[in-house]
């Protein structure tokens, strides 16, 4: 889920969770297709020789192997990215087994801006890229879904959080 709601502040609400696009997912997918009908075919057209019961089995190992680096920890990858927006920060999450978390405050949000080509606009994703003044100052998103409903969220969540924004209280003059 990225960011449990035990993770949340006081007040803090979850706007929007998501994952990458899932045609990030449609290479990893073909190459299961290929390395499954593949190694099918080899261990089932494999001519019969004093060995073949090793061959087979090593065609099963190397496609083992394939389909882990090529198709599973793709989806892992995939899987395990994901972005939270509150109303008080978008949380970028990443990681299989090393796990790292990006936070950024919306009060710290400067310019959010989407760029999408036109294969990106027919599948209904883009980049959102994103200016802070944080120390990183500059994220870039790409494959989110559903791109203009988080830019419009995003803004919504900025809009709110500068309006929350307490203002910086001035010293009282000093009664005589």
């Amino acid at each position: 889920m990225g960011l449990a709601d035990h993770h949340l502040a006081e007040g803090e609400l979850r706007i929007r969770t998501f994952h990458p696009h899932w045609k990030r997912l449609v290479i990893p997918f073909l190459a299961l297709v290929l390395i499954v009908l593949g190694s099918g075919a080899g261990i089932f057209f494999m001519p019969v020789f004093a060995y073949d019961g090793y061959a087979r089995i090593a065609v099963a190992v190397i496609a083992v192997g394939l389909l882990t680096v090529w198709s599973f920890v793709p989806y892992l990858q995939w899987k395990n990215t994901t972005y939270v927006l509150t109303s008080h920060r978008l949380a970028i999450s990443r990681g299989v087994l090393n796990k790292s978390t990006e936070d950024i405050p919306m009060t710290k949000v400067n310019t959010v801006s989407a760029d999408q080509t036109l294969l990106e606009r027919l599948f209904g994703c883009g980049t959102l890229n994103v200016e802070s003044a944080g120390e990183q100052g500059h994220v870039t998103l790409r494959d989110i879904p559903d791109l203009q409903g988080v830019r419009a969220d995003l803004f919504r969540a900025v809009d709110e959080a500068d309006d929350e924004e307490p203002e910086p209280r001035t010293p009282r003059p000093a009664e005589p």
